[in-house]
Order: structure tokens, then C-alpha cells, then sequence
């Protein structure tokens, strides 16, 4: 250390020449007071101390206000730093020799009682700090002398123990004189720090400045603690307590640091009781202290006391200060939280559990984000938590209590998903490191699979029954408002698509495998996956998930119709009732995400995916969804969204060039096709105007073989639309535009865009009033774009989403044949090469280019 060099090269100057050496530790303190004046010797010879403070004063510049201490920036730090380091080194290098000779201590501190007493700022406020830090360094001298005097008395008692013949007399008077010595130096030590206290501290902590009550405060309880025989008793603390009351809010954060230290050594509470009971009540009013940063440290000091003492904080005062955790101010509310969690540290985790209950408040994520630094690992036991919803016990019976244990539940699910983040709280956490978002990745997975596994029962005895009994008595509870983030949205649907849709299905691998334990294990498999499904569509039908998140899921339907073909089209049935429009929408776009999957595996020329599927099979699948529209009246709508929709996906800021004359997803106006049929003959002639509006400003060659879907899509409406066979139309068509199409005329088109003007008009004048013409999208943002239409039917009946049997029925437009006949499309040449479906016996015509 560089201080430890210039001291050990002043005490060896000091042996030689004291006088010279003590006015150069004069001079020091002088000039890191700011002073600009050079103190001679013959001022330190004067036997007036007025006298020696008039001309040290006179050469100061008393119209400045700066001076070290108070400098700010990176200088003044580190000049407090050095100045106290130099001052714990001086001592602690003195200790065993000079500092007991009489004459440096005595000046030392005569010099710093008297400048700490001066009216100059930078006298008072630097020599104030170097007297208290002076005692402290003292502090440490006396504890180093008891120690040895320990040690001593220790020596002194073996050597009593001894055998007359071992015992030596001198050697137990040269251990006497040993303890007396030190104990003589200790009183010495003692004196100095007594006459320190009451010549600067008594004077100085009442300062007018507080940068000096700070100082004196921070270096009381510093005694205390290190020094606990002589400085913590009452006729010290009693200073500590008036200081709380102080008017400037760093000298009452100072007092409340000091008192932790003090609270955190439970070998000190015996002589804190007089102090805990006098000074109790302003310790816990402090907790609402306008300064923030006091707040809390104050909060953080009850959490020791009431970690300590049992029986110092009453009820009264728990129902006080726990209500801190609904703070508007993060850092308090995460210390209630911690006071709140030490009462009952040590439950088991399902007593703890019901004992959150006790907060009845409607604002419960409050409570969970205030719990989340310290519990934590409690409230992300999901299992714990749904095994108290799920038991059947009257100390969480439905009802308000119930009600608090679930929203309790779903917050922790909130946070564990999107951090702790709330909005409305100052000094909430904005900037998660990397390893904080990995654990919460982690956390989120941990709750994907647990949430799936047990919700079939939890939404059937919890979370259902809440919506109903909010339905039947509103007054009973507050709301069960809670909308996954998108994050984990996608984490519980990647899961199921994981998890549930495996590679086969299980009948053919069980077929595989005939032993009867592996039937067995399947089975059980089969009815767990099952169940995980049947959760998530609840979520689903029940408006907690988006209904875009059951597109992916009906992907699946013809794939896995035998294991879970009942569920998907409940849910199908479901989400109509819910919101025929989004279902329609939710349909498409499964139909468009499998179609561009199909076409980016074409594309690549890799391997299949599994979970890509054919263009039959998504024709069928296009072709069962079609027939659920039973009713063409009530879901005219519905078909003209599908149709519409799907002419935008195939033409939507579609640009021919040389390299592209037709659209990249040309193709998908087949699969469009099969919707046709359920089309009313007014909407396919406004759908036909429709088409035909999006393809007037391309040249089209209609005996290309390229433009075969649209020859094929454009038969199927006007077949419809004329109750005749889609394929004469195809042919007829084909005769009809032979002769090479060449670019319109400039009246031809005038008249063509006045035929499209016209056409567009009676399309939005057929089709419902009650369904606005959504805004054109571009194929890319078929898929990016979320749908936000939320469902309320929370009022609605809830009955039971699983159905292991079929229900009974004349005609299922939504059923899968057992042993469905195979399908087998092919196209050779442009001659387009048709199967009839005889089962289906509705003139459905499947064609693959």
C-alpha cells in the first residue's frame, strides 16, 4: 500500500525528530481541508489554540465552497477513500509503539476537536471525518488488546492447572504483568475514544450539514457493532433513534443501514429490547417514507427483526406492513413479499399454498410479482398448486378463496412466461441477461408439459366451474381475465404438434408390435395424448387461446383420424358456435399453411417431412371441411370468406413477367374447388366477377397447360351456378378461347373494367350484410398475421369435449370411412384425367394436375 510506506518512512522520521514530524502531520490535515496556508512552527508552539485556528483560518479561502471532500465526479470519491485509508493505516502502524507515548495522540486529537468545532465548512466537515474515523481505527486497537488480554488470561489459568513441581512462579507474574499491561493500554485506547466521542460526535451529530450527521451516524453504529461492550447499550442507541427523525433522508437511511447490522447479529437482540419497544412505532412508519430507497431498507429491517424476534411484531403490525406488497414501487413490494414468505418458511409446500389465500385482493398479480423474487421456486410448483385446486377440502372450497388460488396459479403462469415485468411499477426489471431468459425458457417448458397434463381436470373442477359461478353470482369474486403471451401460445402448441401428432398413429404401430404388453402400453399412451389434446382444444373453445392456434391442429385430422379424428371435429363444431367467421378463417388458413408447406418441399427437393402432406390429401381434407357447411344459408358467409380469401392467397400482388407467367400458388384454385359446390348461385356469379377481377390485367392462355387449376376453378363455378357437370364446362371453355388471347384494346378493356366495376358492386351487395369485406392481404401475410377475434363464451353451456364414442346420427358430413377406398389422381399430358367418387354420391369431381 502506498499510505503504509509514507507512514513507516513518517514514524521512522518521528523517532528522530518529532516536533518537525508532527507539523507535517498538521500540515497534512490542514491542506486536505482545503486550505492554502502553510502552518509553521511557531504556530504550533503557541499556547493559544485561538490564537493557531485565527491564522490557519486567515489563510483560507473562505469564499470558495469547494473542497475535496465535496468534490464530485471520480476525484472526490477517491480522495474520501484515500483520506479514511490513511487514517485506519496511521493507527494501525502506531499501534504498538508510538501512539502510547503521550504526545501525538494528545496533539491529534486537540488538533481535530478544535478544527472539527470551526465555522469554516471545509475545517468542520474534513477534520469531523477524520476524528470519527480516527475512533474507529482506535475500534480496532482496543479489539486487538482485548483479544490479546483473552489469550492472556487463557495462558494464565493453564498455568495454574499446573503441578507443583511444573508450576513457576515467575512465569505466572510475568503472565499477570502481561494482562495488566494490556488491560492498562486498553483503558488508555478507551479514554482516547472517549474523549473523541464527546469532544466531536456530541458536537457534530446534530450538524447543520448533513453530509457531517451522515458521517457521524454511519460511524456510531460501525461501534456498535464492532465494539458491542462499550458502545451498544442505550445511552448510545438512544441517538441512533432520535436520528430517524431526521429531515433529510440520507441521514435517516443511514441510521436504518446501521440498525441491520445491529438486528442481523442475533448474539445482539438482548440489548436492542429497551430500543425495540421505544423506537418500534417509527421504525414501521418509516415504511412510508416519501424517499423510496429508505422505504425499503427500512422494510428490509423488519424482515430481520421479525426473522429474529417472534413476538416484536404484532398482528396489527403484520396487517400493516404486509399490505406493501400491492405497492406501486417494485424494490418495497418485492421486500414485503419477503416478509410475507418468511412467515411461512418452513410450511409444507401445500399449506403454503393455502395460506396465500389470506390476501384476499383483486389485485392478485401484485401479489405473485412481489412473491416472485423470494418464492419463486414455490409458485412455479405447479403441481403443489394444482393439487390444492383439485383436492376436495373445505379450506379451499369454491368459492372467493378458490377463486384466489386460481388467479394466484394463472398469474404465476403469466410471470413465469413473460418475466418479471408489471406494468404500472417503478423499479421493475426492463432487461433480462441471458441466463435469466434461458431459466425462463426453461420454466416455460416445465409449465408447457405440466399445464397439458393436468388441465383436462383442472379446466373441468376449476376453471370452468369459476366461469360458471361467475356468471351466477358476479358479486362473489372478481373476474378470471387472463390472455396467454404469444411466446407461450406457440410453446403449448409446439408441444401438442410434438408430443401428440407422432409420426404414425398408433393403430398401425400396435398392428406392428402384437405383443400384448406394447398394446397395452399403447393404449395408455393413446388415452394420456388424448387427454393432453382435449386440453388444449378447451383452451381453445373456451377463449383463453387464439382460434388461429386450432389451425395447426386440424392439419392433422384426416392423418390421425382414427386416435383423434372425435376431438378435432368437436372442436371444429365448437369454434363455429363460437364465431362462425373466425372459424371459417381458422379453416383457411390450415388449408394454406399445408399448401405452402407442400410447395417449399417441392422446391427444396429434400427429403419428406412427416409432417408435410400431399396435395390429395389436402384436396380431401379441403373436401371434409366443405361439407360441414351444411347449411348454406347460415354459413353463406363463411363459403364466400373461404372463396374470397383464397382468390387474394393465389393473386394477391401477383406481377407476370417473362419468368413467371403465372401465380405461385396457381394450384390451390383446385383444392378452392371443392368449396365451390356450397356456394349459392347468386355468390358464384359474384365470386366468378371476383376471379375474374384479379385475373383481367394478365395475359392468359387458357390451352397452356400452366393455367389448367383456373380452367378447372373458374368450370366449377360456373357449373354450380348453372346446375351443370363442372367438366363440360372445362371442355367448352377450352373450345371457346382456342384462338390465341392477345392484350386487351384500349376500349375493350375500358368496357371489361366497367363489366369488373359492376360485378365488384353486386359481389358486395350479395353477399351478407352482416360481414364486411375484409381489406386484401398479401399471401405472406396470410400466415404472419395473427387472428385477434376473441370468443365470450364464458356464459355459455360447457359440457364435456371428449366423447370416446360416435354420436348417433342419420348423416355425418364431418365422418372418415373406416377402410376409405383409395383415391388415385393423375394427369398425363394436358389431358386432365378424372376419378368419380361413387361413395360419395354428391358429384364431387377430384382432379390433379
Amino acid at each position: 500500500m502506498p499510505e503504509q510506506a509514507v507512514i513507516d518512512d513518517w514514524i521512522e522520521a518521528y523517532g528522530s525528530d518529532r516536533d518537525s514530524s508532527l507539523l507535517d502531520l498538521i500540515s497534512f490535515f490542514i491542506q486536505c481541508s482545503g486550505c492554502k496556508g502553510v502552518v509553521t512552527a511557531e504556530m504550533c508552539q503557541s499556547k493559544e489554540d485561538s490564537e493557531v485556528m485565527s491564522k490557519m483560518v486567515e489563510e483560507l479561502d473562505e469564499d470558495s465552497v469547494e473542497y475535496p471532500l465535496v468534490q464530485s465526479g471520480p476525484y472526490g470519491r477517491w480522495f474520501h477513500s484515500e483520506f479514511c485509508d490513511f487514517v485506519s493505516v496511521l493507527v494501525a502502524q502506531c499501534q504498538h509503539g508510538i501512539i502510547f507515548d503521550g504526545y501525538l495522540m494528545n496533539t491529534l486529537i486537540s488538533l481535530l476537536t478544535e478544527l472539527s468545532n470551526s465555522c469554516v465548512r471545509a475545517f468542520r466537515h474534513t477534520c469531523t471525518l477524520a476524528a470519527v474515523k480516527l475512533l474507529s481505527s482506535l475500534v480496532g486497537v482496543a479489539l486487538s488488546l482485548s483479544a490479546g488480554i483473552e489469550n492472556s488470561q487463557k495462558l494464565y489459568e493453564v498455568q495454574k492447572t499446573k503441578t507443583m513441581r511444573q508450576k513457576s512462579a515467575q512465569q505466572l507474574e510475568k503472565v499477570q504483568r502481561k494482562i495488566a499491561e494490556l488491560q492498562e493500554k486498553r483503558a488508555e485506547i478507551e479514554s482516547m475514544m472517549d474523549i473523541i466521542f464527546k469532544g466531536v460526535f456530541l458536537k457534530r451529530y446534530r450538524d447543520v450539514l448533513p453530509e457531517i450527521r451522515c458521517v457521524c451516524m454511519e460511524e456510531l453504529g460501525l461501534w456498535m457493532k464492532l465494539y458491542s461492550s462499550v458502545f451498544l447499550s442505550d445511552s448510545y442507541l438512544k441517538y441512533m433513534g432520535w436520528m430517524m427523525h431526521d429531515k433529510v433522508p440520507d441521514v435517516r437511511l443511514k441510521c436504518v443501514l446501521a440498525l441491520q447490522g445491529l438486528y442481523g447479529d442475533p448474539l445482539f437482540l438482548p440489548k436492542l429490547d429497551l430500543f425495540t419497544s421505544r423506537f418500534k412505532d417509527r421504525i414501521i412508519s418509516m415504511t412510508l417514507d416519501k424517499d423510496s430507497e429508505v422505504a425499503v431498507q427500512t422494510m428490509k429491517l423488519l424482515v430481520l427483526i421479525s426473522k429474529t424476534s417472534d413476538d416484536v411484531l404484532t398482528p396489527e403490525d403484520y396487517k400493516h406492513l404486509l399490505q406493501f406488497v400491492y405497492s406501486s414501487q417494485r424494490p418495497l413490494a418485492a421486500t414485503a413479499g419477503e416478509l410475507l414468505f418468511s412467515r411461512y418458511d418452513g410450511s409444507n409446500e401445500d399449506e403454503a399454498c393455502k395460506h396465500l389465500c389470506f390476501q384476499l385482493h383483486n389485485h392478485v398479480v401484485y401479489l405473485v410479482d412481489s412473491l416472485w423474487d423470494c418464492g419463486g421456486a414455490l409458485l412455479k410448483d405447479w403441481p403443489s398448486f394444482t393439487s390444492a385446486l383439485l383436492q376436495d377440502s373445505s379450506s379451499c372450497s369454491p368459492g372467493r378463496e378458490m377463486s384466489v388460488l386460481v388467479e394466484i396459479l394463472v398469474a404465476s403462469v403469466r410471470q413465469a412466461s413473460e418475466g418479471p415485468v408489471l406494468a404500472g411499477r417503478s423499479g421493475a426489471k426492463k432487461v433480462m441477461s441471458a441466463r435469466d431468459k434461458k431459466i425462463q425458457n426453461d420454466d416455460c417448458l416445465k409449465l408447457t408439459e405440466h399445464l397439458l397434463t393436468v388441465l383436462p381436470k383442472l379446466l373441468s373442477k376449476v376453471f370452468i366451474p369459476h366461469v360458471a359461478l361467475r356468471v351466477w353470482d358476479p358479486t362473489s369474486f372478481g373476474p378470471l381475465l387472463y390472455t396467454p403471451s404469444p411466446k407461450l401460445q406457440r410453446a403449448l402448441l409446439n408441444f401438442v404438434c410434438v408430443h401428440v401428432f407422432v409420426g404414425s398413429d398408433y393403430d398401425s404401430q400396435s398392428r406392428a408390435d402384437g405383443s400384448e404388453n406394447s398394446q397395452v402400453e399403447k393404449l395408455e399412451d393413446l388415452h394420456k395424448w388424448r387427454n393432453v389434446l382435449a386440453a388444449y382444444c378447451k383452451l381453445i373453445i373456451h377463449g383463453v387461446l387464439e382460434m388461429s392456434m386450432a389451425a395447426e391442429v386440424f392439419m392433422y385430422y384426416m392423418k390421425y383420424y382414427n386416435d383423434f379424428g372425435d376431438i378435432i371435429k368437436e372442436t371444429v363444431y365448437r369454434t363455429r358456435q363460437m364465431d362462425k367467421i373466425e372459424s371459417a378463417r381458422t379453416l383457411v388458413l390450415c388449408l394454406q399453411q399445408l399448401f405452402v408447406r407442400l410447395k417449399q418441399e417441392q422446391e427444396s427437393g429434400g427429403r419428406p417431412h412427416p409432417g408435410v402432406q400431399t396435395f390429395t390429401s389436402i384436396k380431401e381434407l379441403a373436401r371434409r371441411f366443405a361439407l360441414t357447411f351444411g347449411d348454406l344459408v347460415k354459413f353463406r358467409e363463411c363459403v364466400v370468406l373461404v372463396h374470397r380469401n383464397g382468390i387474394e392467397f393465389v393473386f394477391q400482388d401477383f406481377t407476370q413477367t417473362p419468368d413467371s407467367s403465372t401465380p405461385l400458388y396457381l394450384s390451390y384454385l383446385t383444392i378452392l374447388s371443392e368449396f365451390s359446390s356450397k356456394l349459392l348461385r347468386p355468390d358464384k356469379k359474384a365470386v366468378f366477377s371476383y376471379l375474374q377481377k384479379h385475373t383481367a390485367e394478365h395475359i392468359i392462355d387458357l390451352r397452356e397447360e400452366c393455367w389448367q387449376p383456373l380452367i378447372y376453378y373458374r368450370a366449377s363455378l360456373l357449373a354450380v351456378a348453372e346446375g351443370e357437370d363442372a367438366i363440360s364446362y372445362v371442355s367448352s371453355d377450352r373450345k371457346a378461347n382456342l384462338p390465341n388471347r392477345l392484350p386487351f384494346s384500349k376500349q375493350k378493356w375500358e368496357g371489361r373494367r366497367a363489366e369488373f366495376s359492376q360485378a365488384q358492386s353486386d359481389f358486395l351487395t350479395i353477399t351478407s350484410a352482416q360481414t364486411e369485406l375484409q381489406p386484401k392481404v398479401s399471401p405472406s401475410e396470410v400466415f404472419s398475421n395473427q387472428l385477434r377475434s376473441r370468443s365470450h363464451m364464458n356464459h355459455c353451456n360447457l359440457t364435456s369435449l371428449i366423447s370416446h364414442q360416435e354420436k348417433a346420427a342419420d348423416t355425418d358430413p364431418f365422418s372418415v370411412p373406416l377402410d376409405p377406398p383409395p383415391k388415385r389422381l393423375h394427369a398425363e399430358g394436358s389431358v386432365i384425367c378424372v376419378t368419380k367418387e361413387p361413395d360419395d354420391g354428391d358429384g364431387t369431381v377430384e382432379v390433379e394436375l
